[in-house]
């Protein structure tokens, strides 16, 4: 899980002359520091070594007497919430005792928000109003943009992401140079043209007929199958607040050959983080597939491309060159578990739309797959395959301008992942 770790957590209970006080004990179990760590509680959790959280209420979490960032989420939409979700610093090895205590809903404390997702839909006075759920335009008569930056867009204080709305389903990036939501303002007064550099950043990713930064596909007799133009795609937002933001991306109608497969795409996105956790379940078939994920090579020129053990139990691929639309460093990588890794492997850099592979005209962009730098991974039908894509540009730090510095920052992500938040 990243360090996203979702802790099956030992409650412990102190009683005082007459008051009881939760305490919720926590240890870090490397000897290194851990910043902006995510713990996830069920609510089941929460209640089984507790007491059952009364209807308006939800835990709320102190350390020293300080409020710890938090929020209580509701994913399956009943009206009650299911997770309690905080995000805590580690030393390194330290041990920490939160207090928690149950609070009215009404007067939850309100946290700075880190994360955010959107998709604002084209009105007829050419704003764009946020929505919930969306049905995107089918590509099969016309093309018509009508999502706010083309997109879906996520992000935290590090990075932001988005991925069109529409029949390409190819994933970009947002390059930042100093923390703070944004997405909320591109193609409005405040940010119009996100192409051009600005004092917070800019679009940094050209994506072509790739997958650009993260997108689907399949891999089915040496020839890659892109989780795009299927016939029905839907965006639906999950939750969103200060310190997790999940949506959906649903597809039914996805034709890999004779084969008629649906695909729910569930991403998450956590403070303080260079990248975003995907979770993709494949239903309609029957053994086991080659679920595919990669990196744009469009804009590679002479600089690193890379295959690596991450730590024991993970495996990356990774880039970085002077490949970002401006001109300069950017990184890009995926991480996965070493044991579901089957395939990586390079597509061919021909241009399939000049050869008349055309899909959206107004894009020049083709359905058939290439300049991709790709890592397959198998799976199996109904259950969630999870990968992680990382993003880092050297303009925001001169760090990410060497390969080395990306690939040890991937191996410190994934023994945290390796190595989860653990309870006394």
């Amino acid at each position: 899980m990243k360090k996203l770790f979702i802790v099956g957590a030992v409650l412990l209970m102190a009683f005082g002359s007459c008051t009881k006080k939760n305490t919720l004990v926590l240890t870090n179990p490397v000897a290194v520091d851990r910043t902006d760590e995510i713990i996830i509680l069920k609510r089941a959790e929460v209640e089984t070594r507790f007491s059952l959280v009364p209807d308006g209420f939800a835990p709320a979490l102190k350390l020293n007497g300080q409020a710890i960032p938090s929020q209580v989420d509701d994913l399956d939409k009943d009206g009650k919430w299911d997770e309690l979700v905080f995000c805590l610093n580690f030393k390194a090895s330290e041990t920490v005792k939160l207090e928690v205590e149950n609070v009215a809903l009404a007067e939850y404390p309100i946290f700075e928000k880190r994360t955010n997702v959107r998709l604002g839909i084209l009105q007829p006075d050419h704003s764009y109003q946020e929505v919930d759920q969306y049905f995107a335009p089918s590509c099969k008569d016309s093309f018509k943009i009508i999502a706010q930056g083309e997109s879906v867009s996520w992000e935290n204080d590090k990075m932001g992401f988005r991925n069109y709305f529409d029949c390409r389903n190819v994933k970009d990036l947002f390059g930042k140079l100093k923390p703070g939501l944004i997405i909320d303002k591109i193609h409005t007064p405040e940010i119009p043209d996100y192409h051009k550099l600005n004092d917070w950043g800019m679009d940094i990713l050209h994506c072509g007929s790739s997958v650009g930064s993260g997108g689907l596909a399949l891999l089915e007799n040496d020839s890659l199958h892109r989780l795009g133009s299927t016939d029905v795609y839907e965006y639906q937002k999950v939750i969103e607040g200060p310190v997790r933001s999940v949506f959906d991306l649903k597809y039914t109608g996805w034709h890999v050959g004779d084969q008629n497969l649906s695909a729910v795409e569930r991403i998450s996105i956590y403070p303080g983080k260079y990248w975003f956790q995907s979770d993709v379940t494949v239903s309609g078939f029957s053994g086991e597939k080659q679920l595919v994920t990669g990196i744009v090579t469009s804009q590679f020129k002479n600089g690193a491309i890379v295959d690596f053990e991450a730590n024991a139990d993970y495996r990356s691929i990774a880039t970085l060159d002077v490949q970002s639309l401006n001109n300069d460093e950017l990184g890009m990588g995926v991480l996965l578990k070493k044991d579901e890794t089957t395939k990586v492997a390079r597509s061919t850099d021909i241009d399939f739309y000049s050869l008349g592979f055309k899909t959206v005209d107004e894009k020049k962009f083709s359905n058939v797959i290439s300049q991709t730098y790709y890592v397959a991974q198998k799976i199996n039908a109904d259950v969630p395959a999870r990968h992680y894509f990382f993003a880092v540009w050297g303009l925001e730090n001169e760090k990410w301008k060497n390969i080395d510095n990306f690939k040890a920052y991937i191996s410190s992500e994934a023994e945290l992942l390796s190595h989860p938040i653990g309870i006394e």
